[in-house]
């Protein structure tokens, strides 16, 4: 087992990791730094940063991914305090942290071509109490919450919408 694990790990291949890391953390840097300069001209503006369950938790076979969620998590909470204490608490810094949802990127590691779980989707469904995946729309609540004035004294928060997954240790 040990060895399966170090011998993946060697054979990481490090520009793929690179462009994973870049699109996934730069993807939330680049419009972070954009519109923060706005913000602080302004004094006030919300930032919702996305991140996964893979940050927080280990998931198998997305290095790459799982890094640069992890450095989402840490940006928006970095960010949050910057912002507090530069511009004040009229600019709020969060995050929401999907769990799993079925979408064109990874269908085929979840589903069947007959719509059934793979072995893999079968995983997080055992450890997701909801026992289901996640639908695109039941991500905007969560996203309206944390754009509204009803979240406004948050800030630095990476909100889970995940089904119980982040919560539930499978025992």
């Amino acid at each position: 087992f040990r060895r399966v694990l170090f011998r993946s790990f060697l054979d990481l291949d490090l520009n793929a990791y690179r462009q994973v890391l870049g699109l996934n953390l730069e993807g939330s840097v680049v419009p972070s730094l954009v519109f923060s300069r706005t913000f602080a001209e302004q004094k006030h503006g919300i930032i919702v940063n996305f991140s996964s369950m893979a940050a927080a938790q280990a998931v198998t076979r997305v290095l790459g991914y799982s890094n640069a969620k992890a450095a989402v998590d840490n940006l928006t909470k970095w960010l949050a305090v910057e912002m507090a204490n530069k511009v004040g608490p009229r600019v709020r810094v969060n995050a929401i942290a999907p769990g799993f949802f079925v979408a064109d990127q990874n269908r085929r590691l979840l589903l069947n071509e007959d719509g059934t779980p793979t072995a893999r989707g079968q995983a997080v469904l055992t450890k997701t109490p909801f026992k289901r995946f996640g639908e695109a729309h039941e991500l905007h609540g969560a996203l309206h919450f944390l754009l509204s004035d009803a979240s406004a004294f948050i800030t630095g928060t990476v909100l889970a919408v995940d089904g119980g997954f982040s919560c539930f240790t499978g025992v």
